[in-house]
């Protein structure tokens, strides 16, 4: 008797045995009898370890990994892979140590369970916030090693499958998620057997009243569409046999939840998306692919701009097709998909595909290095601020990439839809970005922020000293761009918060005449430990930050110290104008040069400095340890933002001689709206761009002087 007759005898009639010979019957048809072994001691161990545990709907827990295993059968995976959707739960729902794993079944299995478990020894927040960690995890661990997504998209197909076990609310917010993010990773894989079923699931789970009106429309549908589709697939075989083209022509099934993505962006009714007709061409070598798509369009008529040539350029997954729609017999369209053999394996089973054949063949090597480069910008994303970000920026890059645009040397590079030159210069390499100062689109110059259409070239200009602009993260929109940007932005603030930190320790430390230098490093090193705080550095961008007060830690630091109190009033902190991101100007008073001001010390923004007469200050009375005092530089030389709302006649042209006037003083101005008070006169705002309250006064007083002007006054609060 062998192995898996003795494991299959032990095992009580029934599912557990069926679902068992169900997966060993599709090992068997390409593993060898040594690897299928190690399948059948995954599933002993598995069986052990999940002994007496149940699934909700009754079944025996064991079921379920098995299940999993025998979807990644399917996709002809390796032996590790599938032993370890076997065990993909031991570690998660049994006692079982990572390290027994190891030791039973080598280093690379007990890899790819660790790497699908989820973290439930880690207490987070929140629920969202568990499951972005999760799926983090998960997504790293891919980086080592994509076969984990290929075990946790099986683990999540089969957990589709039995959704109806578990309450509505749970079963739509899986749904909801498995829509968000495993079928669109599914798709980025290129793997369309496992992307079109969790569609569908997904589609039955979050909207089953809409799935069902759907289904029913489909199968009244069916019957006329079956004679039809056999009359044209018989036409088009003809066709291309009569040109010595081998050919297979096949009707393709529609999936529900493309059809309703197709209702919901084209604004059709159901009944003009269910009669459209799809089929699949596939032929023997690329030079068929483009005979046959000339017989084709000489038996219908081609629908103008619905040619697209995946094959000169693929997808991101690594698909390869052309794709036509036609007018077919009485109008009806007709949509067609030719491709190869090899291109049809790679479109059903995308990077698996690598697995089911040599490595070293060209055709499965492409979906590979195209995963391997979205993984790569993945670990550049995973720097992100938390788990919950990092989630959003991978749902944002795993929508289908629509524009191919090209670099000057020729080269594809495949954006989102919507992206803008700056996106393009991240694409092309972080450090392009981030020096970036113009873009040329097909050799015209163009702002940074416009968008990229397909077939354009692009050219990025950059400069040695250039750095990212913080206005760029309001309209990029790939999310290797998004972070690239916040994370150059977040060092370059944690620099300048360190620099203002120890001024103001400094500055704090002057009300006791002591200085950072005559510190005992014994006391610093105390107070150090006693704040949790690493080193110097990080407690001066602490300081600068807002998260701790100066006076409070200076006290703390000469404490013990024979240095004796000062009386009076500690120099007040000099600023230029230009200290970043960790001085802010406040937007309810909008201080400039010459203004008396005071600085408000806020958590994780720094220094706020407000106008001393700011009405807003009222409410800060109440904290006076975060009130530092704060004085202008000399010589400042920066624009400042400021606010003056002008009451004039309401008249035709009022706005544009005010705007003149302004204009005439060599200001500029940010913004104006409109407020109308009565019939008779109206209240301008403008916002403008000014050096000095010596500036502000010529314009105020210029504006004051018009005839049509009543009044003019700058904003308090």
């Amino acid at each position: 008797m062998d192995y898996a007759a003795s494991i299959l005898g032990r095992l009580p009639k029934g599912s557990r045995a069926s679902g068992l010979n169900r997966l060993l019957s599709k090992v068997k048809s390409y593993l060898p009898q040594d690897q299928v072994n190690q399948i059948l001691d995954a599933y002993e161990f598995g069986a052990a370890a999940h002994s007496g545990q149940k699934r909700i709907s009754g079944e025996p827990f064991i079921s379920h990994p098995v299940e999993a295993a025998t979807i990644l059968a399917d996709l002809h995976l390796d032996a590790p892979s599938i032993a370890a959707a076997i065990l993909h739960d031991v570690i998660e729902d049994t006692p079982t140590a990572k390290e027994q794993l190891v030791e039973r079944f080598g280093l690379e299995v007990a890899e790819l369970v660790d790497g699908v478990s989820k973290l439930d020894q880690i207490k987070f927040k929140s629920r969202a916030e568990a499951q972005a960690e999760s799926f983090r995890k998960m997504l790293l661990a891919m980086v080592e090693d994509i076969r984990v997504i290929l075990v946790k998209l099986a683990d999540r197909t089969h957990n589709m499958r039995t959704l109806e076990a578990l309450p509505p609310p749970k079963r739509r917010r899986i749904a909801k998620e498995t829509l968000e993010i495993y079928a669109p990773i599914a798709n980025r894989l290129g793997i369309n057997s496992i992307k079109l079923e969790l569609e569908d699931l997904g589609f039955k789970c979050m909207y089953p009243h809409r799935y069902k009106v759907i289904e029913r429309s489909l199968k009244r549908a069916r019957g006329n569409q079956n004679r039809f589709m056999r009359r044209i697939a018989d036409t088009l075989r003809k066709a291309l046999g009569s040109t010595g083209i081998e050919a297979s022509v096949e009707g393709r099934e529609k999936h529900l939840y493309g059809i309703y993505k197709k209702m919901l962006t084209k604004s059709r009714p159901l009944s003009e998306i269910v009669d459209v007709f799809g089929f699949r061409v596939i032929v023997d070598n690329v030079d068929d692919c483009y005979r046959a798509l000339g017989l084709v369009h000489k038996h219908y008529k081609p629908m103008p701009g619905r040619f697209k040539d995946y094959i000169a350029i693929p997808r991101v997954n690594g698909y390869q097709s052309l794709h036509t729609t036609l007018f077919g017999p009485k109008g009806v369209p007709i949509e067609v998909q030719i491709r190869t053999q090899d291109m049809h394996r790679v479109a059903e089973s995308g990077i698996a595909a690598h697995w089911q054949y040599k490595a070293s063949d060209k055709l499965t090597a492409a979906p590979q290095a195209r995963a391997r480069e979205w993984l790569k910008s993945l670990m550049e994303m995973q720097d992100a601020t938390n788990s919950e970000e990092f989630l959003e920026n991978v749902k944002v890059d795993l929508f289908p990439d629509k524009v191919y645009v090209f670099t000057p040397n020729g080269d594809i590079l495949r954006l989102p839809r919507g992206a803008t030159a700056v996106d393009f210069a991240y694409a092309v390499h972080t450090d392009v970005g981030n020096r970036c100062v113009a873009a040329k689109i097909d050799r015209r110059l163009v702002p940074l922020r416009s968008v990229i259409k397909n077939g354009q070239t692009v050219q990025i200009l950059t400069a040695r000293h250039a750095k990212p602009n913080p206005a760029w993260v309001n309209f990029v929109v790939t999310a290797k761009a998004r972070t690239a940007i916040r994370n150059y932005l977040k060092n370059l603030r944690r620099g300048e918060a360190a620099v203002l930190g120890k001024r103001l320790l400094a500055q704090a430390l002057g009300e006791f005449s002591m200085t950072i230098r005559r510190l005992s490093r014994n006391r610093l090193n105390e107070v150090l430990r006693e704040l949790g705080v690493e080193d110097l550095n990080s407690l001066y961008e602490q300081l600068g930050l807002g998260e701790r007060m100066a006076p409070l830690l200076a006290r703390s630091l000469v404490q013990n110290s024979d240095r004796k109190h000062v009386a009076g009033e500690p120099a007040p902190l000099t600023i230029a104008g230009t200290e970043g991101m960790v001085v802010n100007y406040a937007r309810c008073c909008f201080p400039i040069p010459d203004d008396p001001i005071m600085g408000y010390l806020s958590a994780g923004k720094g220094v706020m400095v407000h106008r001393d007469n700011c009405r807003n200050l009222a409410g800060y009375r109440k904290q006076p340890d975060k009130w530092i005092s704060v004085q202008w530089e000399a010589d400042v030389n920066r624009q400042f933002t400021v606010e003056i709302q002008v009451e004039a006649v309401n008249r035709m042209g009022v706005l544009a001689e005010v705007a003149a006037n302004i204009a005439g003083t060599e200001s500029n101005i940010d913004h104006v709206s409109v407020m109308e008070r009565d019939g008779d006169t109206s209240t301008l705002v403008f916002q403008l761009q000014l050096k000095d309250r010596k500036q502000l006064a010529r314009v105020i007083r210029g504006i004051h002087a018009m005839p049509n002007v009543l009044r003019v006054t700058r904003t308090r609060a």
